[in-house]
């Protein structure tokens, strides 16, 4: 028997009667100023975790996202899928994590979980993926991102931390460090000995030498700021670092590595990258420069050259690179700020000011950010 339009509506009520309050930092409009604002998490289901946020990394995608440079933003954004916390309810049917876990949620934070995708374990290809903020749930909510106190989120989008990582320094790795990680498993770029170019030294490229040398690989570091040599080397670990404005340096490493991952967002010459390739050499892309690209088809053809692309990776995958992270002291190099500096940390991130991700400490500053803004106003 179908449930009356009075039962359907108790039944709703009851929902958000069971709805739970937060606090977040929101942009409400292009300006992308963030401000503290109340909001109400989804009531738990019997699939879903609940998680004190305790620390939510800060990555360049917010601040494209606040300002709505992809001209996709639904107001009021509530940014950050560098999330890290503490496990304080977990549904019925939740069976991995219970209270007092250490966990993390990424990029997305739900799929239609039965695609061909979702049943590999690549739910990041999923067509009905859920991005953890500025995207609307199954359920019809806008979803809001880790810039607050805490989050709803089912079982099968939260990943554990290991005991050996710490919270703060792991928090980028759910966006940076998977970025990096997948597509040097799927590009067999992660085999020891191999030569690895790593395009790039933000907060994506300074991962991706972390994971090479992990791996065993050799590491170049390819830059045009020859001021960054010193820290690739000697602070990160890179075996070389490469000038690319220096014609001579780029050509002393023609035809050396075997792969270069792209974290560059900005439109470069792409001819003499592909240079620097050996024969059947790939570079992969996980930056997104606003133009497109110009390839010259002979730089690829001529030596049987790869061009491709990455997004993120599946949850599956997500786990394993935060345990081999674990495994090999891979973390993320952080500032941490309290909730009331961050936007002036969006202001520094604009002008590549900060080595090389912000984490922003939300257990003990947001709601002390909060009560002062409601103080001043």
């Amino acid at each position: 028997m179908a449930p009356t339009a009075t039962a359907t509506a108790a039944a709703a009520d009851q929902s958000q009667q069971h709805t739970k309050k937060a606090v977040g930092l929101a942009a409400l409009d292009a300006s992308g100023h963030l401000s503290p604002l109340a909001i109400t998490r989804r009531s738990t289901g019997d699939d879903d975790v609940v998680i004190k946020i305790l620390y939510c990394g800060i990555c360049h995608s917010d601040l494209h996202s606040i300002k709505n440079d992809w001209k996709d933003a639904t107001y009021p954004v509530i940014p950050g899928h560098e999330i890290a916390g503490e496990v304080t309810e977990a549904g019925k049917n939740v069976t991995r994590f219970k209270a007092g876990d250490r966990v993390g949620v990424g990029c997305m934070v739900n799929s239609c979980q039965s695609c061909e995708s979702c049943d590999k374990g690549f739910e990041n290809h999923c067509p009905g993926m859920i991005f953890t903020y500025n995207r609307v749930d199954r359920d019809g909510t806008l979803t809001y991102g880790g810039y607050s106190s805490m989050v709803v989120v089912h079982e099968r989008f939260v990943v554990r931390f290991p005991d050996a990582m710490p919270l703060d320094k792991g928090a980028p790795l759910l966006c940076a460090g998977i970025t990096v990680y997948s597509p040097m498993k799927y590009h067999g770029l992660n085999v020891p000995g191999m030569h690895l170019g790593v395009l790039g030294l933000g907060g994506l490229g300074h991962v991706a030498v972390k994971f090479g040398k992990a791996f065993g690989m050799k590491v170049t570091v390819i830059s045009s700021s020859p001021g960054k040599k010193r820290e690739a080397l000697e602070r990160l670990g890179a075996d070389a670092f490469v000038v690319s404005k220096d014609a001579d340096e780029m050509k002393a490493a023609m035809s050396t590595m075997d792969g270069i991952i792209n974290t560059v967002s900005a439109n470069i010459p792409m001819a003499p990258l592909f240079g620097l390739l050996k024969p059947n050499g790939k570079m992969v892309m996980v930056g997104l420069p606003e133009k497109p690209i110009e390839v010259p088809p002979f730089a690829l053809v001529a030596r049987n050259k790869t061009l491709a692309g990455s997004c993120i990776g599946g949850m599956r995958d997500t786990q394993e690179m935060l345990d081999l992270a674990a495994k090999h002291g891979v973390t993320a190099d952080i500032e941490v700020i309290g909730a009331e500096y961050v936007n002036t940390a969006m202001e520094r991130l604009a002008k590549a000011d900060v080595r090389y991700r912000f984490v922003i400490d939300i257990a003990n500053t947001l709601d002390k950010a909060a009560a002062a803004a409601t103080t001043t106003e």
